[in-house]
């Protein structure tokens, strides 16, 4: 079974190896059962497509064609290869998780494990 992933949609981080190697970028996508994340122009694979004809576009005239050729897209990465970069101190940390009591309810809320930083990452 996989563990759960500390990084979420959304969030900026640092590549820690591979082409991209210190380039950050915000996650457009998580896989936590693969184990991926989908980082925003970084990793970027090339992909060879027809043209071909898109579905329900406005239903209105003829079909619209979505464009052939050589298209670059980001592709997915390990989630091992990148890192949090927390918004307070701006460098790459690791994730740590607090429990806060709030309104009935407990909440688990990502910090910034840095010693002379350990604030919250989630607000």
């Amino acid at each position: 079974m996989p563990q759960a992933m500390k990084i979420r949609k959304g969030d900026l981080v640092q590549v820690l190896s591979g082409k991209d190697r210190g380039k950050q970028g915000r996650i457009l996508e998580s896989r936590p059962k693969d184990g991926r994340v989908i980082v925003e122009n970084l990793n970027m694979i090339k992909r060879h497509t027809k043209p071909r004809p898109m579905r329900n576009p406005s239903r209105m005239g003829a079909p619209q064609i979505a464009p052939g050729g050589v298209i670059e897209k980001a592709g997915p990465m390990p989630v091992s290869n990148v890192m949090l970069v927390c918004p307070v101190c701006n460098r790459p940390t690791r994730v740590g998780t607090v429990v806060k009591e709030g309104k009935g309810a407990t909440q688990r809320i990502r910090v910034c494990r840095r010693d002379d930083c350990r604030q919250e990452i989630d607000r």
